[in-house]
């Protein structure tokens, strides 16, 4: 992170001169910069990949031509997020012309590749991938951006995947890695009204019915050792997008009444991308402390606490995070461009 340097000195004595603060944009340039180096690196790459016979055998690009990077779809997809989100916000940072001119690869032809290929899988990346492909379309709809009318046919395929599948979902997925259910409905909940208002719907119905008659959750038992998400807090960070302030204090109060005991977690090894996986735990329960704050009655006791341990998640987190490992370069300045910027708050 960037901070301005002390007083200058002279002679033992101080002189009263300071360099300028940092540019706003500042904590975000080294995360801008592990999405600018990793969405149009084709490999290494990790293919979640139905094949139906030789002739769906491809290269990363030519299967899936805009999100072929990263390492894997749901990276390159997010990755886009953080380079649109970063433009849109600070458009007269440095990384922004860079960012857009990722942007500018969204063309129809590239596009229709997308299309072809999600529409004879319609499992693929459901539920973590399409989640993050309803964010990044809400981010381009909200910058103005025209790529997002090219993205569309690509976004409302998307949809119909999930919209066709939700209603279908008799149990909710309850584990720390992508196919958790919890997050991809509060993704989906916070983009639908740029992306499909039916959508949103359906998800904060299907939200009350997996998770509004919860108790005693095990928040004892987290993490998993390859957790990027918290089961337990990111049910509760849903639920605060669809329950009243004094519904939510009742909620937590019946699934974690002893409170929320959680210590940054810490990585041993940074270059297994699995292990990795803790550093963007520490960033996801850090703003999914902050959501459940924002979501109780202010004067809620707990609200104190859930701030502190998120500062601690956080800055925890953005320590760790050298982009010195594509195990964790490749995705994690998605999650700390996220806790930075407080998009689940808005």
């Amino acid at each position: 992170m960037s901070g301005s340097n002390g007083p200058t000195s002279g002679g033992g004595r101080e002189t009263g001169a300071s360099t300028a603060a940092p540019e706003p944009w500042a904590p975000l340039a080294r995360f801008v910069q592990m999405a600018l180096d990793g969405v149009h690196l084709e490999y290494p790459n990790q293919i979640a990949h139905f094949l139906r016979s030789d002739a769906d055998l491809g290269a990363p690009r030519a299967l899936t031509p805009v999100f072929y990077g990263c390492y894997d779809w749901h990276s390159a997809v997010h990755g886009h997020w953080l380079l649109a989100r970063a433009a849109r916000l600070f458009p007269d940072a440095p990384f922004t012309r860079p960012a857009l001119d990722v942007l500018d690869a969204i063309t129809p032809e590239r596009v229709a590749g997308e299309v072809a290929y999600v529409r004879e899988r319609p499992g693929f990346e459901r539920p973590y991938g399409l989640a993050w492909l309803l964010t990044l379309q809400a981010e381009l709809v909200e910058m103005g951006s025209p790529h997002a009318a090219t993205l569309a046919p690509l976004v409302e395929l998307g949809v119909s995947h999930l919209a066709r599948w939700l209603p279908k979902l008799s149990f909710p997925t309850r584990v720390g890695t992508h196919a958790q259910t919890a997050f991809a409905l509060g993704l989906a909940i916070d983009a639908a009204p740029h992306v499909d208002p039916s959508l949103g719907v359906l998800a904060k119905a299907r939200a009350l019915d997996f998770f509004a008659d919860d108790r005693d959750y095990p928040l004892h038992l987290e993490p998993g050792g390859e957790d990027f998400l918290s089961p337990s807090l990111a049910s509760a960070d849903l639920l605060r997008r669809v329950l009243a302030p004094s519904e939510l204090a009742a909620w937590l109060d019946r699934t974690m009444p002893f409170g929320f005991a959680l210590p940054p977690v810490t990585v041993t090894d940074p270059t297994d991308g699995r292990l990795a996986h803790l550093d963007g735990l520490n960033l996801s329960r850090a703003w999914m402390l902050e959501g459940l704050a924002s979501g109780l009655p202010s004067d809620d006791p707990r609200v104190p606490t859930l701030l502190q341990s998120a500062r601690a998640h956080g800055a925890s987190a953005l320590a760790a995070i050298d982009g010195a490992h594509y195990a964790g370069s490749h995705w994690l300045g998605t999650f700390a461009c996220y806790w930075l910027t407080k998009r689940g708050l808005t």
